[in-house]
């Protein structure tokens, strides 16, 4: 069994920064790809940024230049650094994993909320 636990998300003012962390346990091997996602109500879940096992990352052109996601591959942690941030980036984000032959998991959610 997989276990990833989400930390970070709150209210924030327009122009602040948040830092998203989601940390993968249990019967997890050979991450390739980690994730953050989000969803907005009445929306569809989209992905925000990606991060291979190698380093490689891409980003919704909506928070490029913006956001930053990074990994610690010895931790099994992946994290998202917003700066910058819109009333638009309000939404729950999930973090999305996938590792082993095919296998994909998610988060819990953690809501993220801009507002003055």
């Amino acid at each position: 069994q997989v276990q990833l636990v989400e930390s970070g998300g709150g209210l924030v003012q327009p122009g602040g920064s948040l830092r998203l962390s989601c940390a993968a346990s249990g019967s997890i091997w050979r991450i390739n790809f980690m994730a953050w996602y989000r969803q907005a109500p009445g929306k569809q879940r989209e992905l925000v940024a990606r991060i291979s096992s190698g380093g490689s990352t891409n980003y919704a052109d909506s928070v490029k230049g913006r956001f930053t996601i990074s990994r610690d591959n010895a931790k099994d942690t992946v994290y998202l650094q917003m700066n910058s941030l819109k009333p638009e980036d309000t939404a729950v984000y999930y973090c999305n994993v996938q590792w082993g032959w095919g296998n994909t998991d998610w988060g819990q959610g953690t809501q993220v909320t801009v507002s003055s």
